[in-house]
C-alpha cells in the first residue's frame, strides 16, 4: 500500500513553488502596468495555492517515504504541475488551445523548449515570464527533486542519487547526500544569475536577460523573441549564450569543484575531455558541409553558427541564431546525432547523457580486447577507478531502453501521418529536452502544425526523457498491475 498522506504532502510542496513562480509573474504584470495576463495569472496562482496547501490542514505528522511512495510522489508532483502550469495559458487565450497550453506547459516543466507559438512577442510580459518560470522550476527539480524525496537514511536514495548522477559523480561529488542537493542549488543559481548580468551587460534588457538566464541555467530554450537570440543580432550576446551554454551542461558537482578550489583541476576528467572533444570534432564537421554546399562563404561565420548550434542542441537548451533549416543534410544528421549525445550527468541537459555513451565506448572496446586475447581480465576504467560490472550493464541496458523508446514514438508518430525524416526529428528532439529539430521542426520553426496526437505524444517523450525513462515507466507498472 502507498502512503497517501505522505504523498499528498510533498506533491502539495511542489504545487506551492509553482504558485510561488505565478506570485512573482503577477509582480512582472504589476511593473509593466497590470499587462493581460494578470486576471488569468491571478486565478491560476489561487487555485494552484489552495490545492497545494489543501494537504497541510489534514496531515498533521508526515510519515516516512517509502521506495514506491518516492517513484508515485515523483510521478504526481510532475504530472500535476503540467497541468496546473497550463492554466494560465488556457486562460489567456490566443493561441493556446487546450492541448497547446498542455504542450507548452510540459515543455518548458521539462526545460525541452519546444513551442506551439509562432508570435511569441503577442504574449504579454507576465506570461513569458511564467513560461520561462517553468524552466527554471523544472530545470531545478529534475535533478533534486529524487534526492529531497527520498528518506535521508534510506539505503534507495543513495540507490537513486548514482542512477541519476551516473558514474561520473563518484568523482564530482564528494558529499553525502544533503550537501549534494546544495551544491547542485548553488551552482545552479550562480548560473542563473552570472548569465543574466553578462546577458544583460552584452545589451539585452533586464527583462529579457533574466528570462534567458533561467533558460541557460535549465538548458531550456524558452526565448521572449520569435527568433529567439538571432532576434538580438549581436555577435557579443551569441558569444555570450554560447559560453555559458556550454558551461550548464557540464557536472556541477566539477564546476563546484572548480569554485571550491579555486583551480581548473577538477575538470580534468575523461568525460569533460570527451565533451569539449565531441563539440570541437561536430563543430568542425557542420562547418566544413556548410562551406562545400556553399551556405557560407567565410569560415569564421560558418564556425561560429555551427558551433552555436553544436552547444544548444548538446546542452538541450535549444537557442537559435540562425535558420539551421536551411543547412545540407550532413549538417542536420550530425544535429539529431548530437541531440541524442547530449551533455554531461550531474546537469540539467537531457538526452541519453555523454557519460553513458562514453561507458559504452570503453566497455566496447573491452569486449573486442577480450575477444582478442580470451585470458585476459579486462574492466572499464574511468578516471583513475575502475566500474564495476553492474554500473556497466545498468548503463548497456539504460541505453537499449532509451532508442526503444524512441523507435516506438517514431513508428507511431509516422502511422499518425508525420513524414519519417520530421518524426525522427520531432522524437529525438523530444526525449532528449532539446525543444528544436532539423528540417521542418528547425530553429526557427515551431510544432504548431502537428496534430493534436502527435503534440501529446511528443509530450509523453518529454517527460520520459527528463525523469531518465525509469521512474515513469515503475509508476505506470504499478497502476497497471494485476494481482495474480
Amino acid at each position: 500500500m502507498i502512503n497517501i498522506k505522505a504523498i499528498s504532502v510533498n506533491v502539495g510542496k511542489a504545487l506551492l513553488v509553482s504558485a510561488l513562480f505565478m506570485a512573482l509573474s503577477l509582480v512582472v504584470s504589476l511593473i509593466y502596468g497590470r499587462d493581460t495576463g494578470f486576471g488569468p495569472l491571478m486565478i491560476s496562482f489561487v487555485i494552484t495555492l489552495l490545492v497545494g496547501s489543501f494537504p497541510f490542514i489534514f496531515v498533521r505528522k508526515v510519515p516516512t517515504l517509502t521506495m514506491k511512495d518516492g517513484y508515485v510522489t515523483i510521478f504526481l508532483a510532475w504530472l500535476l504541475s503540467f497541468i496546473f502550469g497550463m492554466l494560465p495559458y488556457v486562460l489567456w487565450g490566443g493561441e493556446f488551445t487546450l492541448m497547446n497550453a498542455w504542450f507548452e506547459s510540459v515543455s518548458g516543466y521539462t526545460t525541452t523548449g519546444s513551442t506551439i507559438l509562432n508570435d511569441i512577442e503577442a504574449l504579454p510580459k507576465s506570461l513569458l515570464f511564467w513560461r520561462s518560470s517553468t524552466h527554471f522550476i523544472g530545470g531545478l527539480g529534475v535533478v533534486v527533486f529524487l534526492l529531497l524525496v527520498m528518506p535521508e537514511a534510506s539505503p534507495y536514495r543513495l540507490r537513486l542519487t548514482n542512477m541519476e548522477l551516473s558514474s561520473l559523480s563518484k568523482e564530482g561529488y564528494k558529499y553525502k547526500s544533503t550537501k549534494v542537493v546544495w551544491v547542485i542549488t548553488s551552482v545552479y543559481l550562480a548560473l542563473m544569475v552570472t548569465s543574466t548580468l553578462a546577458l544583460w551587460a552584452a545589451g539585452m534588457s533586464f527583462f529579457d536577460a533574466i528570462n534567458h538566464g533561467f533558460s541557460i541555467a535549465a538548458t531550456g530554450g524558452f526565448s521572449t523573441k520569435n527568433l529567439s537570440i538571432a532576434a538580438f543580432d549581436s555577435q557579443l550576446i551569441n558569444l555570450v549564450t554560447l559560453i555559458f551554454m556550454a558551461i550548464a551542461a557540464m557536472h556541477f558537482g566539477l564546476l563546484y569543484g572548480v569554485f571550491a578550489t579555486r583551480s581548473l583541476k577538477p575538470l580534468n576528467s575523461p568525460i569533460v575531455k570527451y565533451y569539449f572533444a565531441s563539440i570541437a570534432v561536430m563543430t568542425i564537421l557542420i562547418s566544413y558541409s556548410l562551406i562545400k554546399d556553399g551556405n557560407y562563404q567565410s569560415w569564421g561565420t560558418a564556425i561560429m553558427d555551427a558551433a552555436f548550434n553544436v552547444v544548444s542542441y548538446m546542452s538541450t537548451t535549444g537557442f537559435a541564431n540562425c535558420d539551421n533549416a536551411r543547412w545540407p543534410w550532413l549538417a542536420a544528421v550530425i544535429l539529431i546525432f548530437v541531440s541524442f549525445h547530449c551533455g554531461c550527468s550531474g546537469s540539467t541537459t537531457g538526452g541519453v547523457k555523454i557519460d553513458r555513451l562514453f561507458i559504452s565506448f570503453k566497455a566496447l572496446a573491452n569486449e573486442i580486447k577480450r575477444r582478442l586475447h580470451p585470458s585476459s581480465v579486462t574492466q572499464v576504467k574511468l578516471g583513475n577507478h575502475y566500474l564495476p560490472d553492474s554500473t556497466v550493464g545498468a548503463v548497456m541496458m539504460y541505453l537499449v531502453v532509451y532508442v526503444l523508446v524512441i523507435f516506438l514514438s517514431i513508428v507511431v508518430v509516422m502511422l499518425c501521418g508525420t513524414e519519417a525524416s520530421e518524426a525522427v526529428s520531432g522524437v529525438i528532439a523530444s526525449v532528449g529536452s532539446v525543444g528544436p529539430g532539423v528540417g521542418e521542426l528547425g530553429s526557427f520553426d515551431n510544432y504548431s502544425s502537428q496534430l493534436p496526437v502527435v503534440k501529446f505524444i511528443y509530450t509523453f517523450d518529454m517527460f520520459l526523457g527528463r525523469m531518465e525513462i525509469y521512474p515513469v515507466l515503475i509508476v505506470l507498472s504499478m497502476i497497471f498491475k494485476r494481482d495474480r
